[in-house]
């Protein structure tokens, strides 16, 4: 199966926001290559929001192009098979932590946003930290950062506070 497939039947499978879903499945339809950064309509992406509920934090970036904190995401590539893969990829390269594992049930949220390359339909997934988890900056970031669930709101935009209630309604 290929990562279009994949990502076609995630989003028919995803429950809520349905005229958001909508418009990414009818992106996908119309872009055979609407998952990859070279799509100039805009392009599917897959993001983690990492988190250490013992502790109840998150783990955010402060991304080096946008300069806003972030949770960890970006763009899909030819290796990942599944956008669950994807945003699991994304969400250990950002944040230096081997371990994470996904919260079951799929993605968490749908977040369509414009970005300096072009719009990003985001599929948001949460991440669990392992135990004792020590992250590590990557080249992408400025800084990062575990933030209290309740200093979010303080750092980062609404997106990214609807992800965080979103993954602790989950949890």
């Amino acid at each position: 199966m290929s990562l279009h497939d994949d990502a076609v039947l995630v989003l028919k499978a995803y429950e809520g926001q349905d005229e958001l879903r909508q418009l990414y499945l009818d992106h996908l339809a119309t872009h055979r290559d609407g998952l990859w950064k070279a799509c100039a309509d805009g392009h599917i992406t897959a993001s983690a929001m990492v988190i250490d509920p013992s502790r109840e934090r998150v783990l955010l970036t402060l991304h080096k192009k946008i300069r806003r904190w972030l949770q960890m995401g970006g763009h899909c590539e030819p290796v990942d098979e599944t956008l669950a893969r994807a945003a699991l990829r994304e969400g250990t390269e950002e944040s230096g932590i081997a371990g994470l594992a996904l919260l079951p049930g799929g993605p968490v949220r749908l977040d369509r946003h414009s970005t300096p390359c072009a719009w990003h339909l985001d599929v948001q997934y949460a991440a669990l930290a392992p135990e004792g988890a020590v992250e590590a900056i990557s080249e992408e970031s400025l800084d990062l950062r575990w933030f209290p669930y309740a200093e979010v709101a303080d750092v980062a935009d609404e997106s990214v506070v609807r992800l965080l209630e979103a993954t602790r309604a989950r949890l």
